[in-house]
């Protein structure tokens, strides 16, 4: 791969200085390889260049996939070098399963990128580690099930945006328009509800703000200009746009939690509390009576919320619509979908309890999660010691790779492991079935502590659209030309597109 384009000329001296530096490297590279000192057995990989590693070899547009041409080469623990960076990969479904569930110890650290390290977003849930992170996953965890999540109350917080997302589209009378921002906002508002005690109008310029900054930033950070500054931080400065971007609407997200967060402070019940922000608020006042605050600070706060808020909305409504746009695409099956809630469930309001009775379309909401693939590359892990697995030693404080793409279209896992096929979820009696490789939400200390509420989520938004609504490509397209071509970022996403809801009823 040609990654020139993405560097900018230098002055003669930096030249010879860079050049300088490579050779250095170069001789210490040179010697530390031809040593005679016996060394324990490290996974295998396509040498690296010094500076560089394997950048050459790396599709920036696409890494996973790179990654995954590398698996069927080196087998299914491998190290590539991101720049100097070492990267243990691990693919397919048996070698994942068995590092994060088997070995969830060794391999459960997260290992934060240099964006996070830089703005400083190293509390919360998802970049921190050690007592910090256990506490607030802990604490997050119970709360949000208090709140509902899994459970009655959240299905009816759901079944109630369910109203607001069906008018949004019946808005537009059959025509075509993106269903985007209609699903990035109904999705949000459920965690909204959870971590706020409260939902927002869809018009409403603080949260249709705090969204899309959301929606953008994910992008960003996935994009070859930040990848790039990943791995070679001191070439920053030729990469301050994308930075400077990702800075000012991440700064911008906290204003506005930190906003929300104070209006809740304010009007605060210790006796009710309204949502995770509430319970938060009163474990902090309790610990400062207690002369200690521990690990409820405002840090761990804001940053636990902006997590929330992050996972709780761009992940499922980027599912949700994959989802619409297979149905457009396969009409046969969207058929079978809507055949099958008729029957089951007719005109009333779904529920999370009809699941067991909808086998069909439970299996095209996993098929889709499986299909679509949204984060190939699990956030990266790390080593919390050293560690032989698999026959191959693995130091101490090395980044892990687990490639969640090789689990979901596992060959040996799936029997067409990268077509529509939902039955794959069915037995040969057509009741579900769900196989161990479906594993979407990651595995074992690190996997996604909101996986109920998206498969709640998920189920109860697909199923009451299907039941108002035929979606189809926009005038003129024939169904085989939506193009299913994903956008490379943050997440695996659909390109850009439009979709027709014609109503069912008319």
């Amino acid at each position: 791969m040609d990654v020139s384009g993405a560097l900018l000329p230098l002055s003669s001296s930096s030249v010879l200085g860079s050049v300088l530096v490579l050779l250095l490297a170069y001789v210490a590279w040179s010697s530390a390889s031809s040593s005679p000192q016996p060394r324990r057995q490290e996974p295998p990989g396509p040498r690296p260049l010094p500076l560089l590693g394997n950048l050459l070899h790396l599709n920036l547009r696409g890494p996973h996939r790179t990654l995954l041409e590398m698996s069927k080469k080196y087998g299914p623990v491998f190290t590539f070098h991101m720049g100097p960076k070492k990267v243990v990969v691990l693919a397919g479904y048996k070698t994942v399963k068995e590092a994060l569930v088997q070995h969830a110890e060794e391999f459960g650290e997260r290992d934060p990128l240099n964006t996070i390290k830089e703005t400083k977003l190293e509390h919360g849930v998802i970049w921190t580690n050690g007592d910090s992170w256990k506490e607030m996953r802990r604490f997050a965890l119970s709360n949000l099930r208090d709140f509902g999540m899994g459970k009655k109350a959240c299905e009816d917080k759901i079944v109630e945006e369910c109203q607001h997302l069906l008018e949004v589209f019946k808005n537009f009378r059959g025509e075509a328009f993106d269903t985007q921002q209609a699903l990035n906002y109904a999705v949000s508002n459920i965690i909204c509800s959870l971590v706020f005690g409260s939902r927002f109008q869809y018009d409403d310029p603080a949260f249709t703000g705090m969204v899309q900054r959301t929606s953008r930033n994910i992008q960003i950070v996935g994009g070859p200009s930040l990848q790039l500054y990943n791995m070679f931080p001191w070439i920053g400065k030729w990469f301050s746009s994308e930075r400077e971007e990702l800075r000012i609407q991440g700064t911008a997200n906290r204003k506005q939690a930190t906003e929300l967060i104070q209006g809740l402070k304010e009007t605060l019940n210790p006796q009710s509390s309204r949502g995770f922000v509430d319970a938060f608020l009163i474990r902090q006042q309790q610990q400062e009576d207690n002369g200690n605050v521990g690990h409820y600070h405002n840090s761990n706060l804001l940053m636990t919320v902006s997590n929330l808020f992050v996972a709780g909305t761009e992940t499922t409504s980027t599912t949700l619509r994959w989802a619409l746009l297979l149905m457009a695409k396969y009409p046969d099956i969207q058929e079978k979908v809507q055949a099958e809630l008729k029957r089951v469930i007719g005109d009333r309001q779904v529920q999370v309890e009809d699941r067991k009775n909808l086998p069909f379309s439970d299996a095209v909401i996993h098929e889709t999660q499986r299909l679509s693939d949204i984060i190939p590359m699990a956030l990266p892990h790390r080593t919390s010691q050293d560690v032989t697995f698999r026959g191959y030693f693995i130091k101490k404080g090395t980044a892990v790779c687990p490639l969640l793409t090789s689990v979901l279209h596992d060959e040996s896992e799936w029997e067409k492991p990268l077509s529509f096929h939902p039955q794959h979820f069915l037995d040969e009696d057509g009741k579900f079935v769900k196989p161990d490789a479906f594993m979407p939400f990651s595995a074992g200390r690190r996997v996604c502590l909101g996986e109920s509420l998206a498969r709640m989520e998920l189920f109860i938004f697909f199923v009451t659209l299907l039941q108002h609504f035929r979606f189809g490509p926009p005038p003129g397209v024939a169904e085989d030309e939506l193009d299913l071509t994903p956008c490379v970022g943050g997440t695996l996403c659909p390109a850009p597109h439009k979709l027709c809801a014609i109503s069912v009823a008319g």
